[in-house]
């Protein structure tokens, strides 16, 4: 027994009854998941500025739309994704029925994340209501107005014998963890993942890690520069550089790395004015313990442009350190912020050669209009997924998005998401009629060469069954051929 053990049973008790397997309650949940973002679309953009300072521009396209489509998108294609599959069949199968079918885990916990606080919160939890689960949401408490708008509109929303929304920090997500749970979505820091994934451990549990890492961002001569630096710097700089998909580092040639600073300061000045923090499209830190890690970088390296900071407003301007060592904390760990090295190479070859030095990324960028060097990046290294002169966009995408080793495990968004918080259980039916038990009585002792060599034919692998409706088309012609030797029988006595 401990704190959550009632959640738990009541949660328990619903998935026992099969109320969330049905399709029609499903999508229920989600529409009025929808009329919730409908109705209460300023208040998430009050919240989430009151926690993050976040532009209403930034809540509007990285939260509300985001989880408004991914919502959409369950709704579109439930009724297909939650059908039983049927895949190809091979000859010892001809005559059964091969099923797929998809089944929710059971009760699962969705860990959200303070730098997203509501779209990394509830686009997990719509796919695993999609996927006819119960849910335990745990947002997190750094974000704390966000947190309160989940605590207290999910309930009235959503059906609370399905459903449930856990306050707390450390102490209480420790707690909870305790609990058997059937799958665990969880997003967040590499560290706490290790927790997590510890905990799930117990009992076996699945779990999705959506972690982070240093994503780098290669920049060639190829691209026309102004434009490549927008769109690096939108990435960058959107959320204050509190993205875990954000381009932590470039790589580039020294040639281009004067070009980049200077259009980064032509560029941050266009966008926010002479006075970054005078701006109202410029985000704040999350914390001071935060904001308090963030500036130790400022003294790796040489500052090319930017470093302005001030520990009262929690601003840091947008900042371009360049000259670093090697061994510079900000070349060794996550930034996660608007602070952005540049480590100078020769070629893209030696670009390769230091990413795969160095742990798998999240996301991987390239900016290049060269086909065979973009080409050669994607093939001779490993990240969770790559976006091509872009940054970010990615993630809205619904292509599957997760990490790789550090970076995290699992992937979601689009059918990932809904694939995810399912299982699927496989199913073979076979007919005990005579002609279906002929077929395969060689495989019941005295054993012979002769049955050895049949079963193996039937067995065997066959491409051609890929053919549409070829099983189909078989049985017809066993038809007609069964009838027609059974007109010869009678004709015959």
């Amino acid at each position: 027994m401990n704190a959550y053990s009632n959640v738990m049973d009541r949660l328990r008790s619903t998935f026992s009854s099969g109320k969330t397997k049905d399709i029609k309650f499903r999508k229920k949940q989600l529409e009025a998941m929808l009329k919730m973002f409908e109705e209460n679309r300023d208040e998430i953009c009050s919240v989430l500025n009151a926690d993050l300072r976040r532009p209403k521009q930034e809540g509007v396209v990285f939260e509300i739309n985001v989880m408004v489509n991914e919502i959409l998108h369950l709704l579109a294609h439930m009724d297909e994704w939650s059908a039983p599959a049927r895949p190809t069949k091979g000859l010892a199968n001809l005559f059964d029925d091969v099923l797929v079918y998809k089944e929710p885990y059971g009760i699962v916990l969705v860990i959200g994340a303070w730098n997203y606080p509501i779209q990394l919160s509830l686009v997990p939890m719509a796919a695993a209501i999609a996927a006819g689960n119960c849910v335990v949401l745990k947002p997190s408490e750094v974000s704390s107005h966000s947190e309160k708008f989940l605590l207290e509109k999910i309930p009235k929303y959503l059906d609370n014998d399905c459903y449930q929304v856990i306050s707390g920090g450390a102490e209480e997500t420790t707690e909870l963890l305790r609990n058997q749970f059937d799958y665990i979505f969880y997003t967040g820091s590499g560290r706490v993942g290790q927790i997590v994934y510890a905990a799930a451990t117990k009992y076996m549990t699945p779990v999705t890690l959506e972690l982070g890492g240093k994503s780098p961002c290669y920049v060639d001569d190829t691209v026309e520069i102004g434009r490549a630096v927008r769109r690096i710097l939108w990435g960058k700089n959107s959320n204050a550089g509190q993205t875990c998909i954000s381009p932590d580092y470039i790589l580039c040639t020294k040639e281009i790395e004067k070009k980049f600073v200077e259009e980064f300061k032509a560029v941050i000045k266009e966008w926010y004015g002479e006075d970054v923090q005078k701006s109202p499209d410029y985000a704040r830190i999350a914390t001071d313990g935060h904001f308090k890690r963030l500036t130790t970088f400022l003294t790796n390296g040489t500052i090319a442009a930017g470093g302005r900071h001030d520990p009262d407003d929690r601003f840091i301007e947008p900042t371009l350190l360049i000259d670093l060592n090697p061994s510079d904390p900000a070349l060794q760990e996550e930034i996660f912020g608007p602070i952005m090295p540049i480590v100078t190479v020769n070629d893209v070859h030696d670009a390769i050669d230091y990413i795969n030095a160095r742990d798998k990324p999240l996301s991987m960028y390239i900016f290049t209009n060269n086909a065979k060097d973009k080409n050669l990046m994607i093939a001779s290294t490993s990240a969770g997924a790559v976006c091509v002169n872009d940054t970010v966009q990615h993630f809205a995408s619904n292509i599957p998005f997760g990490g790789v080793g550090p970076s995290g495990m699992g992937q979601y968004h689009g059918k990932n998401s809904f694939d995810t918080f399912t299982h699927e259980k496989g199913c073979l039916e076979k007919s005990i009629n005579f002609f279906v038990e002929k077929l395969g009585d060689a495989r019941y002792p005295p054993y012979s060469d002769w049955k050895e060599t049949y079963l193996t034919s039937l067995m065997k692998f066959r491409n051609y069954w890929k053919i549409p409706y070829f099983s189909q088309i078989v049985m017809f012609c066993l038809g007609i051929g069964a009838t027609v030797l059974y007109q010869k029988y009678r004709n015959s006595h």
